[in-house]
Order: C-alpha cells, then structure tokens, then sequence
C-alpha cells in the first residue's frame, strides 16, 4: 500500500501518521495489544507530527513552552493482534491560540482497513519550569492550525 493510500483511509484526508506492527510484547494475556500500547502509539505519534511542524523538544525547551495532556478520550472499537500493521492518525481540531489545543485520533488495522479506535485528547500549554498552564507562544498558533473533521 502506498503512503497516499494509507493517507486517505483517515478520516481527515490532511492527517498525519504514523505505521507500527504489533510485536509480541505489545501484547496481553488474551493475545491482543493491551491498551497501555495503543496510548503509547498515540503518544509516539504526536510527538512525530510535533517534531514534523518544527516543534521538537529542542525548540520547546528554548521557549520553555510545551503542550501537556490533560485529558484523553478513548473509544476501543476491535483489537489489534500479532503482526498486525496498523496506522495512527491524528490531527488538531481545536486550538483556541491561548492556552488550550485539541487533537483527534483515529486507528486503522492496515489488513482490513477496520477502525480500531478512536480518541479525542486535549492539551493546554504549560511553562517546563513551573508546569503551570500559560499562554501559548505564536510558533503553537501557528505550529498547530485547526483541520476540521468530519466527525468531530
């Protein structure tokens, strides 16, 4: 399957991705991905998508900004299993430019094109000295624009 291919089985067609196979440590006691992994995956891919709009660590710990979860919304729809490739999409839904920044998630097992998951995960903006919320800097209004969904 090619990358345009594996792009427009998200539901945004502007997603951005990444791929994993599941391995056997990816795996619990009923032989399926825990769902610690499928976390896990999401947080790897964010941090992807942050370092792809030029908003790596670096570049946060010389603004002394960064974006902290809150919060996280996670529907488990049907299970990964072993060898399986599946996608993690993600894309912004909400940035209110100040303080709060909203992102939705969409996993898809490559085999059979099925959604897996679905989440919705919210941000807000933190100083890294103080872990405090705080406005957000311009390069996180302007590193992370709002792509509509067609179900958010």
């Amino acid at each position: 399957m090619t990358d345009d291919e594996v792009a427009a089985l998200a539901d945004h067609p502007r997603a951005f991705w990444r791929k994993f196979t599941v391995t056997e440590s990816d795996l619990d006691g009923f032989r399926h991905v825990n769902n610690a992994v499928y976390l896990k995956w999401i947080d790897a891919t964010i941090w992807d998508h942050t370092r792809a709009v030029g908003l790596g660590e670096d570049v946060c710990m010389s603004l002394n900004r960064g974006m902290a979860a809150v919060r996280h919304e996670i529907d488990y729809l049907a299970s990964a299993l072993l060898g399986d490739e599946v996608v993690v999409y993600n894309w912004i839904v909400e940035n209110d430019g100040r303080l709060r920044a909203t992102r939705l998630i969409q996993m898809i097992r490559l085999s059979d094109r099925k959604t897996l998951l679905r989440a919705k995960s919210f941000y807000v903006s933190i100083n890294l000295s103080t872990g405090h919320p705080t406005r957000m800097p311009e390069a996180f209004v302007s590193g992370y624009p709002v792509l509509i969904s067609t179900d958010s």
